[in-house]
């Protein structure tokens, strides 16, 4: 967007991405009059959002995440209408195949609470897998678990809908605009300032991925976020991939596959990734990768490279995010580290991040198991279905 910036407003929020301009948009919608969302890239959903692989599931293994789901993928499903906005949503099923023993029961316990959330995910034995991925090579695959209403939609399709959707209701964002700092006075934010300019406001909304930490550590706040690279490759046309193919992921081995267009997009990630804002393809890992990946697939040996790119997971210590209010920083709010599961959750996220701002507290779904203050007594139940 063009023009100065404002010189004060109700709310800022920094990033975005999906779950920034979630929020704009549902602050808006809720009658903040003077929204204000900087992103420092020149176009929203760059990063992360716009570098995943636009996946959308309901089996987790914690509660709240599969609330979380349920709540999201229902607004998703209303998204063309209410929004006036295709996605591309495409209900083509999540299938996870299980290698190990331990795993197995783990995948029962977890179908076990999906089904008493609603969610009637199916119990797989190797001879129904081979009939619904006959592509697949299913050596080792023990059981696997499958859900037709999990699958797909287009990430940059939901973040520009929130973007039109939030102006509309006279929300301002903002590109090429980076914090530089967080102004606060006696324990309480007063401003924003960035390299357009001082606005000054008594709530932020820390909603930058892998770089909310270095947000945080403007108003002394130490936020358990590491960015771990991850990568992806998208093939040129595959005949053979039928059009019902499902999400499919080899749970223990952090592989996966979905159709991309004609072809295929697949990701496996190093579980000996370092640390750090690493944006670049690793050659060496994706080779790995790729070898992994046609012993699985078989047919995408007879596929060529379309593209290929690596994004950030935003990862805490229990794989849960950090969402709402922080205790010692009066107006600061924070929405970070999803830890790869962000894109799936941004619309109920940002929902939930307007309710604890307007609201006093977020009442759709209890967000307590993401408190902050998780971190400061120890209290940390990690999520296992995270890939």
């Amino acid at each position: 967007m063009s023009g100065s910036l404002p010189k004060s407003a109700d709310v800022v929020v920094i990033g975005g991405g999906v779950m920034g301009t979630s929020t704009a948009y549902h602050l808006a919608k809720k009658g903040v009059k003077r929204v204000v969302l900087v992103e420092k890239q020149p176009f929203f959903g760059m990063m992360s959002t716009g570098q995943c692989a636009g996946g959308i599931r309901h089996q987790f293994s914690s509660e709240i995440n599969i609330r979380f789901s349920i709540e999201s993928i229902r607004m998703l499903e209303r998204f063309p209408e209410e929004m006036d906005q295709d996605i591309d949503l495409r209900f083509t099923g999540y299938l996870f195949l299980l290698t190990h023993e331990e795993d197995v029961a783990t995948f029962r316990r977890n179908v076990a609470l999906q089904h008493r959330l609603g969610i009637m995910t199916q119990w797989l034995e190797p001879e129904d897998i081979a009939r619904l991925v006959p592509l697949v090579n299913l050596e080792g695959v023990l059981a696997g678990t499958f859900y037709e209403r999990d699958g797909l939609c287009d990430p940059s399709s939901v973040v520009q809908g929130y973007v039109k959707n939030a102006r509309r209701l006279g929300a301002q964002l903002f590109t090429d605009t980076e914090v530089t700092d967080i102004h606060t006075e006696g324990g309480r934010i007063v401003a924003v300032e960035t390299n357009r300019g001082i606005i000054h406001t008594p709530v932020v909304v820390n909603a930058c991925g892998a770089w909310a930490p270095q947000i945080g550590r403007m108003v002394g706040v130490d936020l358990p976020i590491d960015p771990i690279r991850r990568q992806i490759v998208v093939t040129t046309p595959i005949p053979e991939i039928p059009p019902d193919f499902p999400f499919v992921i080899f749970f223990r081995e952090a592989l996966y596959f979905h159709r991309e267009g004609e072809g295929i997009l697949t990701g496996k990630s190093n579980p000996n990734e370092t640390p750090g804002y690493k944006l670049d393809v690793d050659p060496e890992w994706e080779l790995v990768h790729m070898e992994e990946a046609m012993y699985r697939l078989p047919v995408l040996e007879k596929a060529g490279l379309l593209t290929h790119w690596a994004g950030l997971y935003e990862v805490t210590p229990d794989a849960h995010p950090i969402l709402g209010r922080i205790s010692t920083v009066e107006g600061f709010y924070v929405m970070a580290g999803f830890s790869g599961h962000g894109f799936m959750h941004g619309p109920i996220a940002g929902l939930l991040m307007a309710e604890e701002i307007v609201d006093g507290q977020a009442h759709t779904i209890d967000i307590t198991p993401f408190r902050y203050d998780r971190f400061l007594v120890g209290e940390l139940q990690p999520e296992y279905n995270v890939v």
